[in-house]
């Protein structure tokens, strides 16, 4: 069946020299690409969302998390070292498991990145909202003076009407990715330094202030249940996503300088560096100010974006309630300037994450365009900036437009329903190459690899399921769709199906022929 054909490794880094993109990244950039990627929404938003779920037992949720992605982690080192392109688990999968999984990885990947870019959008939005109304603007204005309407600041799925600052920041960032990829890497390193100072800040207050008192009761929503959205792994299925970015490093594979060597330093170093982060922040916060969940009238833990939950946050300072929960810790300890400085270290570096998960997406599209499994128009490339404008442009808008409408939290659930799913494929391509081409040249090799890759996808099935029913139904009907466009069109112009060697060798004749494009501005 053609839906089954395998695109040869060899035949894959040949096609990425057909349109190629410079290799200007090293290991340190990657790393901070990296490390800008991963601490984000997860951390400087979706601690509220966890400690809705599983109250201080976040910290198990933190951990659980983190072990799944590092297991990940090192599935997607070695495919990465082998396969120094773009497309991330899309490339990986079509090489190994065939078109068809391939195309489902590809598609799922709009959750894993796009959906993750509405997020962050919506979560920088909520504490550039919070500077806003707490800010005195160091004594020149009155505090809340520079609010905008109430109606503007969220979306109509969480108690407002058009989330604006989310729509305007998705639209920034995309700008910034079209002028040129070291450009927005430069950008980049700056931010995540600012970032990386916030969170010590934090850490310094409030790991001291921290009380037993506080981690009591431990558990108040037990584990969870399959397909129930709470507990401990409910928790953890969610800030899941606080750690995904690692994998956006993979997908400028195609733009890294030695990448066998580089790509493996990159992903294994900014998890690990993220990791640490958030055991201390999640203790502070914990420890500090207490993360009881609200409760419905039938005794269980009400659901984050449920219309119940919203109402009854609007008469709540809990922590769970808060859209800026690491600045109000800081404002509850007694420290409002401290938590005004870092919802400004917040507005200031979430764009950055924003800039990943856009750069990963069109990357991916930009790999399945060049495929034939989509349109030859997303795989442009720009005569002045050299970058993938076109689809960088559409990418962005959508990120904009459902920034406006949903809540962080519902947004969050929906991407990692798609990491899930793409991590598992990664895994399973892995243990298969080891049986199919045993003797192919690894730059890194996963250790343990029938121990560390069945793990793997173990445990991204079990937060899969740990997931809300909403969300994973959410995730069934985009694949269906994704089923419907592969059917009317990929399947038929894809570069592997019958009659279109022609075409390809015609499109190669063609690009050969121009002038360079690939030599994009020094990093």
């Amino acid at each position: 069946m053609s839906s089954w054909r395998v695109k040869p490794l060899d035949q894959i880094l040949a096609t990425a020299e057909r349109k190629s993109l410079k290799r200007q990244l090293g290991a340190f950039q990657l790393t901070m690409l990296g490390i800008g990627a991963i601490i984000g929404t997860g951390i400087f938003v979706l601690t509220a969302e966890a400690g809705q779920k599983a109250g201080p037992a976040m910290m198990v949720a933190f951990v659980i998390a983190a072990l799944v992605c590092a297991l990940a982690a090192l599935a997607y080192a070695e495919l990465a070292s082998m396969l120094p392109v773009s497309g991330s688990a899309y490339t990986y999968t079509y090489g190994v498991l065939g078109e068809g999984l391939a195309w489902a990885v590809g598609w799922a990947l709009v959750l894993e990145y796009a959906v993750a870019a509405c997020a962050v959008s919506v979560g920088w939005s909520g504490y550039m909202n919070g500077l806003l109304i707490h800010s005195d603007l160091f004594g020149l204005v009155q505090p809340g003076s520079m609010a905008l309407p109430e109606a503007l600041r969220t979306g109509p799925m969480d108690g407002g009407s058009f989330n604006l600052l989310a729509f305007l920041i998705g639209l920034v960032v995309t700008f910034l990715l079209v002028i040129g990829t070291s450009k927005s890497a430069k950008v980049n390193a700056v931010l995540v330094l600012i970032k990386v100072a916030a969170l010590i800040a934090f850490i310094i207050i409030a790991v001291p202030a921290a009380q037993s008192s506080n981690f009591e009761p431990f558990f108040p929503t037990g584990w969870g249940s399959p397909l129930g959205g709470v507990g401990v792994l409910g928790a953890a299925a969610s800030i899941f996503f606080a750690y995904v970015g690692f994998d956006a490093v993979s997908t400028a594979a195609e733009e890294t300088k030695n990448p066998n060597r580089n790509i493996p330093i990159g992903l294994i170093a900014s998890l690990t560096v993220c990791t640490i982060f958030y055991m201390l922040v999640g203790y502070g916060a914990v420890g500090a100010s207490g993360s009881q969940p609200i409760f419905g009238a039938d005794g269980v833990a009400l659901l984050p974006g449920s219309p119940e939950l919203a109402a009854a946050c609007k008469a709540s300072e809990e922590l769970v309630c808060s859209k800026e929960p690491l600045a109000h810790v800081l404002r509850m300890l007694g420290f409002p300037s401290w938590g005004n400085a870092i919802g400004l270290a917040a507005a200031l570096a979430l764009p950055s994450v924003i800039l990943m998960m856009i750069f990963g997406q069109t990357r991916i599209f930009f790999t399945m365009s060049r495929d034939g499994l989509l349109p030859a128009v997303l795989s442009k490339v720009h005569t002045r900036f050299h970058t993938p404008y076109v689809v960088t442009i559409i990418t962005g808008i959508f990120v904009a437009i459902f920034s406006a409408v949903f809540p962080v939290g519902v947004l969050a659930d929906i991407s990692n329903s798609g990491t899930l799913f793409a991590f598992v494929m990664v895994a399973v391509a892995v243990m298969v190459l080891r049986r199919t081409q045993p003797t192919r040249p690894r730059p890194f090799r996963t250790p343990l690899v029938w121990l560390v890759c069945p793990l793997a996808i173990a445990g991204c099935l079990l937060l899969f399921l740990n997931l809300s029913l909403y969300t994973l139904s959410l995730f069934f009907g985009w694949a269906i769709i994704g089923l419907v466009v592969y059917a009317l069109y990929g399947y038929r112009n894809s570069d592997l199906a019958p009659g279109n060697a022609a075409r390809v060798a015609a499109e190669d004749a063609r690009i050969a022929a121009e002038p360079p494009f690939h030599e994009g501005p020094q990093a």
